[in-house]
């Protein structure tokens, strides 16, 4: 599936390659808290946690960004909406420190707010997450901006990954007008690598391979009026069939499983499907971001000319880093794609 001669050429490949990457932009702040320097609140007699460092990070979608970066990919896009507030400078800021990331594609609003996850960590403890978000339907004309910002963007893509994070319907980036067009244009260029990952919405995507997990595989077959007893591997055939591209059905430590769509005459593409494995980690690990990191394997592998399975084993062997990432949302540089490439494919003594 793998070799390195293969891995070699993925990381040699992709600094020339560009991938954009439409969604939900978040804001990941972390409050590191001294436990020793706690005190009590004069006002309520409660504790006052003393925060000593603050962390940003891009979330979300940021994290896919975040994860091409590391990776060496030349040059990513962003396609996206934030609010004109703090939060959203922070994020502007946490983006540039990522010289290959063009911010032009991402528009400011005072009609939206900047999603954020804050994150107040006692000590190694992640205590209580602090959220802001929208819950109000994405303005029509933000929509049509994302729209015609997206026309713009295709034709100098190689691959483009979708993060669909808002679970509320309607209320972030990913709406089903910005889907439908997104439809389009990939039906328009079947070549061209298009990978969606959504929490609530997977099942409405078309045109475009998708990669839910099990749980959302579940509520996507069950939208699309297929039985719920259903085993998941049937559910990702019957996904397949809906969206007329590959899925990549995450199933934690059983791995990848990936079905081929299937053709207008009922037959299925290639072999049918094919289960790709985990690799082994030892010791604590934090899934936190590991779908993400595996998206943006998947797509480094795809704009390289790798096979969809081949694909698939890298973006699990690049998750098995990031999982390894205690506390923060992990990624992975060339140099540990290697190491863990030999670590994983030389046999032990």
């Amino acid at each position: 599936m793998l070799t390195i001669q293969l891995v070699e050429h993925i990381l040699a490949t992709i600094p020339v390659r560009t991938v954009g990457v439409l969604g939900d932009l978040f804001l990941d702040r972390y409050l590191d808290i001294d436990p020793s320097l706690n005190e009590p609140s004069v006002e309520t007699g409660l504790t006052a946690y003393q925060v000593v460092k603050v962390r940003r990070y891009p979330g979300a979608a940021g994290t896919v960004i975040n994860n091409l970066a590391a990776l060496g990919v030349g040059r990513i896009y962003p396609i996206s909406c934030i609010g004109d507030d703090g939060e959203g400078y922070e994020l502007r800021h946490a983006l540039r420190a990522l010289s290959v990331v063009e911010q032009g594609g991402i528009i400011q609003s005072e009609k939206r707010r900047t999603p954020t996850y804050t994150k107040p960590m006692l000590g190694k403890e992640e205590l209580n997450r602090l959220d802001i978000k929208n819950r109000t339907p994405t303005p029509e004309g933000i929509q049509e901006h994302i729209i015609e910002l997206l026309d713009e963007a295709w034709p100098q893509l190689d691959a483009l990954l979708v993060l669909d994070q808002v679970s509320e319907a309607e209320c972030g980036v990913v709406t089903s007008l910005v889907r439908d067009r997104l439809a389009q244009v990939a039906a328009g260029d079947p070549a061209k690598f298009v990978l969606a990952d959504s929490r609530e919405q997977i099942g409405l995507f078309k045109n475009v391979c998708v990669k839910p997990n099990e749980r959302e595989i579940c509520d996507a077959v069950d939208w699309c009026q297929w039985e719920p007893e259903r085993e998941s591997q049937d559910k990702a055939f019957a996904l397949a069939h809906s969206t007329g591209r590959h899925v990549f059905l995450t199933r934690g430590e059983q791995g990848t499983f990936v079905p081929t769509p299937w053709r207008k005459d009922g037959t299925s593409e290639g072999s049918g499907a094919f289960v790709v494995p985990t690799y082994p980690v030892s010791g604590p690990i934090d899934i936190c971001g590991a779908g993400d990191s595996c998206s943006a394997g998947i797509a480094a592998a795809m704009v390289s000319g790798a096979t969809h399975e081949q694909a698939a084993a890298f973006g699990n062997l690049v998750a098995s880093i990031t999982i390894q990432q205690i506390g923060v949302t992990g990624t992975a540089t060339p140099e540990q794609v290697r190491a863990r490439w030999r670590e994983v494919s030389e046999p032990r003594a």
